[in-house]
């Protein structure tokens, strides 16, 4: 497998919030490499699908903080979530976009930041 093959985009909507309840409670993708067989489990089964030999790697990265919220100039909330960076800024997907304008500026909640609509894009970014 090479690398540039697990990256692909990732509706915004998928990603979890926050971590399941109880932990070990998160589901798991488990790939059959004899037959091919996906099947959905539990991440506390993980210790009977281990079998000697099998390696074991642990992720430890983290997630950036990537989603603020922002007033309008009249007050109106706006949830911003920062995709990715671009070379002319960042990709944000704005929540709810309907009523925002080319140009307008959205002030950072609890921060002296500011951010500016320069182009629409599909999906509210």
């Amino acid at each position: 497998m090479r690398r540039d093959e697990l990256n692909y985009e990732l509706p915004p909507e998928l990603i979890a919030q926050t971590p399941a309840n109880p932990r070990d409670s998160a589901r798991l993708l488990v790939l059959h490499r004899s037959d091919g067989r996906i099947e959905h489990r539990v991440f506390r089964d993980l210790p009977e699908l281990l079998r000697p030999g099998d390696c074991l790697v642990r992720n430890v990265t983290r997630v950036i903080p990537a989603r603020f919220f922002c007033r309008r100039p009249t007050g109106g909330r706006v949830e911003a979530l920062f995709l990715r960076e671009t070379d002319a800024g960042w990709r944000v997907l704005l929540r709810p976009s309907a009523r925002l304008k080319v140009g307008q500026r959205l002030t950072i909640e609890n921060a002296r930041e500011t951010i500016e609509l320069r182009d629409r894009l599909e999906r509210g970014e």
